[in-house]
């Protein structure tokens, strides 16, 4: 094995793969987004392009959460020689922050603490040569890497990285014109300088049948959605020839408050906009108990009834519970302690794992906080099981400290199963795990990606999706799929046009013209 040689890369520790140096080069020569396959090294990437620019001026840092700033100041201090690496964050006093800027050579932080700082004129960008973007997919909209990005001083290099940038030409190009990145080096899992270093990530599908009960509640539930929906449609506020879902209802709700900001409003948009969001918490509950199971729709007509007896706010909620099919859905609610068959899949898939070797380690994927606790509460039972849960901050989560514990109890094997929401999704670096689970598909190919990619990092890597037949999981699985292929062909056609010679135009432009192809 070869390793890079710099004097500012610590000996025997960065290994030399061509593709990387390429990317450097490329980032080198221009403002750039980087998109590369999880788990080959856009950290590293990072931390060569950092010695390079060390000796011009400070380096930035930005990552989307607490738990990936703490795993990119490990890194950098590893790989980088003769440079203080500096934490920020939103817990310490100002001043001490700006002292911190002034001190340090490689500042990492989440973007917010910086973009608050900035705004506050607290200390200013002029010192720092190169800004690096991680999970640069989230630039977009107010996200407070956009409005970092127009502190960052001209000539100051900067660089975004990103394993699944989204399924829309329209998306990348905003990122790169939020971000100012002028060119996009793309790398997939097929190129021949990134092939020798993939490890195989099989994908197994696994299907269930759901219970009696489970299928009378969705049908329940089903008949008060298709009659608030055809109200909204009587209303002329929805289109019947479309089918309800959740951003459909969120931009006819959006479109309804903004003429109410216009016009004051009337009886029917504000019937509207109860409607809509009547139709928004029973998709939900439709998709809790499909996809999730009777425990988890329990506890979240629970809180439905709880903001039900709230004055203000729970126009919706009162709506649906005093609904004689709600009261249909609590009496089998009642009587049922049927589980979603997932559950047994996951149990059998998690003890396969740990049986077959003791070292393994297993990381499962659901899309909400009561799935995760009613998962924890059944996995430890598996002898061998140590069970720890990722959560995000939010509703009494765990504090940022605490997911950082998870995280390295999990990679020093305190724990043997890792069961995560979002929150583990993105970025962060779980080596060495064994297998990955999805309780469910989720609709969006960032996520999918990002959940793929906690396995097969080290070596070759199983991912699970768990799929009830006749349920919301087919309809979620096939747009994650269909926006994956979107991506894929999309960035085909970006590079095709980039072996065309286009190039991005200067500063005010609205549209990316082109980009640079991999070396």
């Amino acid at each position: 094995m070869t390793f890079v040689s710099h004097p500012r890369i610590a000996p025997d520790t960065v290994e030399e793969r061509g593709y990387q140096t390429r990317m450097v080069e490329q980032c080198v020569r221009a403002n750039t987004l980087l998109i590369l396959p999880t788990g080959l090294g856009k950290t590293v990437v990072a931390a060569r392009l950092a010695a390079k620019y060390l000796d011009r001026g400070k380096v930035l840092v930005l990552a989307p959460t607490k738990p990936l700033v703490d795993q990119h100041s490990e890194a950098f201090s590893k790989f980088i020689v003769g440079a203080d690496v500096v934490v920020l964050n939103g817990l310490m006093k100002d001043t001490k922050r700006a002292g911190i800027v002034e001190s340090g050579d490689i500042v990492v932080s989440t973007p917010q603490t910086v973009a608050n700082d900035l705004e506050a004129g607290r200390y200013d960008l002029s010192a720092f040569s190169l800004v690096i973007y991680d999970e640069a997919h989230r630039g977009r909209g107010d996200y407070a890497y956009v409005k970092v990005a127009t502190y960052v001083k001209k000539g100051t290099r900067s660089v975004g990285m990103t394993a699944s940038p989204g399924s829309s030409t329209d998306r990348i190009e905003e990122v790169c014109i939020n971000l100012n990145l002028r060119r996009i080096d793309i790398r997939s899992e097929n190129d021949p300088d990134v092939s020798p270093f993939i490890h195989d990530t099989y994908v197994n599908r696994i299907e269930v049948d759901l219970p009696q009960d489970i299928m009378d509640i969705s049908a329940l539930l089903k008949v008060m959605l298709d009659h608030f929906y055809s109200e909204m449609c009587g209303l002329g506020l929805a289109n019947p020839r479309i089918q309800p879902s959740k951003g459909y209802l969120i931009s006819i709700g959006n479109g309804l408050q903004q003429k109410v900001a216009d016009t004051g409003g009337n009886g029917v948009m504000f019937k509207g906009l109860t409607l809509g969001k009547v139709c928004i918490q029973l998709l939900e509950a439709v998709s809790k108990v499909e996809s999730e199971g009777v425990t988890v729709l329990r506890r979240y007509l629970d809180r439905l009834e709880a903001e039900s007896k709230q004055e203000r706010g729970g126009k919706a909620a009162r709506t649906i519970v005093g609904r004689q099919e709600y009261s249909a859905v609590r009496i089998i609610l009642d009587r049922t302690n049927v589980e979603h068959p997932k559950v047994s899949r996951v149990m059998s898939l998690v003890s396969r794992a740990l049986s077959s070797n003791p070292g393994s380690k297993v990381l499962v994927f659901a899309q909400f906080r009561d799935t995760c606790e009613m998962l924890v509460d059944k996995i430890s039972g598996i002898p061998g099981a140590r069970v720890s849960m990722l959560v995000g901050q939010s509703n009494g989560g765990l504090k940022q400290r605490d997911q950082i514990a998870m995280l390295d109890g999990f990679r020093r094997g305190d724990s043997n199963v890792l069961v995560s929401t979002s929150v583990g999704e993105e970025g962060l670096d779980v080596s060495n795990t064994d297998a990955v689970i999805f309780y469910e598909p989720v609709p969006s190919e960032i996520r999918t990606i990002q959940r793929r990619g906690r396995t097969g990092r080290r070596s070759d890597g199983e991912v699970y999706v768990l799929i009830a037949r006749g349920s919301v999981d087919e309809a979620f699985e096939r747009s994650s799929i269909r926006k994956e292929q979107d991506m894929r062909e999309n960035l085909e056609r970006l590079s095709e046009r980039l072996s065309r010679g286009m190039s991005l135009g200067d500063g005010g432009q609205t549209r990316l013209d082109g980009f640079d192809p991999p070396s």
